[in-house]
């Protein structure tokens, strides 16, 4: 294989044009063979470790991420469709035993991989294999605890997700100094923390979503170089130290799930009840770029998100959070209204999820800069823009007939079995859906083909002008 196949398959991995492709290329055999890996998260793990590292902002290093990954699919990665709203790429099993295969025979000095991810491990591998390693992966695999206190100077990435992990000793990240990514994410049985975690003073990029942890140390200031933070569906979470979260000051991506009621009274807990802690908490990140918000639906939510989340729209319209760029909710089914003030002139992307009740998102208009907007699995959503709410817009804006979505240039729509109209005319950004504006060809549609079969048009003229702007993406949905 490594002499007939390997082979010619590297000739590929050759002839990318630079390192940082061959580096963004390698990065991917982290993960085990035919798992799809979402390029945001892909993108997230270059800006902060790899070879996008060179970026100060994130929505920055997206932008040539995508050139990569774009660039990356042509012949060695392939699209692995949309998996939780994400995008998502592949390896195929062959390819990635090939750029195993490189990253043993001929990039050994270098990178030092590691790699026994999806291996059916029920113990940690002896330290003394991999404390040379400068990337390691033991993800998806049944490893319960980890007790041993490996020496790894060069560790820069460390995956240790869906695991069975439990128990993490103290002295496990003693001896890491450079770790800058750390995956934990799908331990549900992982209830605390080791001491030891405040040792990383390297790390950027932390992932702890769907774990078990009841409550984050203070010691955790000591991660002050932080620029990604994952806290979404931490189910057990009771406490969460107050001034912590404002305490990295570099955190530019932060992902947050908030319980539909907060009974843990304590003074210094932002989990308390009525979130204002947490409000303020936001407001002393002066380099957030992303935001996700995930919104539990328990009894009596919709009391908690008539305060809660509404105010919380307002406060990121605050001239303080100026680098806010992306905002994502993903609701837990309860809501039925989104009302906000004017959203400033950054925020350019905005993803609403799970919005059960929702009928429109009229208010969106208040986003007068927003270039994607993407709605996913809002079962009652009938109409995306509402003629006959605009009147509460203008009372906002003060203009008698706004103009919404001048700059809009991506639209997803996915999983909106009600959905009867996006707005009663034609878009501003955009000219009509007609058989005059196809001829501009400015404009792609991409669906599934019994969709695109099934859509009723004006006349045939119109339908059959658009046939070339459509593109069949079965992977959809």
């Amino acid at each position: 294989m490594e002499n007939e196949v390997f082979l010619l398959l590297k000739f590929s991995y050759d002839n990318l044009p630079n390192a940082t492709m061959k580096c963004c290329f390698l990065y991917c055999c982290l993960y085990p063979e035919d798992y799809c890996i979402p390029r945001k998260r892909l993108m997230e793990y270059w800006f902060c470790e790899g070879p996008l590292n060179e970026f100060d902002r994130i929505s920055e290093a997206q932008m040539q991420g995508n050139d990569i990954i774009s660039s990356l699919l042509i012949c060695l990665l392939e699209n692995c469709g949309v998996i939780d709203g994400e995008d998502s790429v592949k390896m195929h099993d062959v390819i990635h035993d090939m750029a195993l295969w490189i990253t043993r025979e001929f990039e050994a000095t270098e990178s030092n991989f590691f790699v026994k991810a999806g291996g059916q491990l029920f113990k940690e591998p002896d330290v003394k294999a991999w404390e040379s390693g400068k990337r390691i992966s033991l993800m998806k695999n049944k490893i319960a605890v980890l007790k041993q206190t490996p020496k790894c100077p060069k560790l820069r990435t460390l995956f240790l997700s869906q695991n069975e992990l439990q128990m993490i000793s103290n002295g496990f990240f003693q001896f890491i100094p450079r770790l800058i990514v750390l995956d934990l994410s799908r331990n549900t049985g992982l209830l605390a923390l080791p001491e030891g975690i405040s040792q990383l003073v390297s790390l950027e990029w932390f992932d702890l979503s769907w774990t078990g942890i009841e409550e984050l140390p203070l010691e955790l200031k000591a991660l002050t170089k932080l620029k990604m933070l994952d806290l979404s569906y931490m189910r057990n979470l009771r406490k969460l130290p107050q001034h912590l979260i404002s305490s990295f000051s570099k955190l530019q991506i932060f992902k947050m799930w908030l319980p539909g009621i907060q009974l843990y009274p304590n003074e210094d807990n932002v989990l308390n009840r009525g979130n204002e802690k947490l409000i303020e908490e936001l407001k002393g990140l002066q380099c957030l770029n992303i935001l996700t918000i995930t919104i539990h639906n328990m009894f009596s939510l919709e009391r908690f998100l008539s305060f809660n989340l509404f105010q919380l729209f307002n406060v990121l319209c605050l001239e303080k959070l100026e680098r806010l760029e992306t905002l994502r909710f993903d609701f837990g089914g309860s809501m039925e209204e989104i009302k906000m003030e004017i959203l400033h002139t950054w925020i350019s992307s905005i993803t609403i999820a799970g919005g059960n009740k929702l009928r429109d998102v009229t208010r969106l208009i208040l986003a007068p800069n927003l270039s994607i907007l993407s709605i996913f699995e809002c079962a009652k959503m009938e109409e995306i823009l509402s003629e006959g709410k605009l009147g509460e817009v203008v009372g906002v804006l003060g203009i008698p007939y706004p103009k919404p979505f001048l700059k809009l240039e991506s639209l997803h729509l996915i999983c909106l079995s009600k959905l009867k109209s996006i707005y009663w005319d034609a878009l501003p950004s955009h000219p009509p859906l007609n058989s005059d504006s196809a001829k501009w060809n400015l404009l792609t549609i991409e669906g599934r083909e019994y969709w695109w079969a099934r859509l009723e048009w004006e006349n045939k003229a119109t339908r059959d002008a658009f046939l070339p702007s459509f593109k069949s993406c079965n992977h959809l949905f």
